[in-house]
């Protein structure tokens, strides 16, 4: 529950600063956290088929 609570609690911190920002950082901030879940994604697919790295 606490964890919950906590996640909660981040959602709203980041929400409302992006509200303040500008819509372009925020698009552009969006656009390089894809860029890097994408790249995380396909290194750990990659790692999981290939046992040797």
């Amino acid at each position: 529950m606490l964890f919950l609570v906590a996640a909660l609690l981040l959602l709203g911190v980041v929400l409302g600063a992006v509200v303040h920002a500008p819509l372009s950082f925020s698009l552009v901030t969006g656009a390089v956290i894809v860029v890097w879940l994408g790249v995380f994604a396909l290194r750990e697919r990659r790692g999981r088929r290939d046992p040797a790295h």
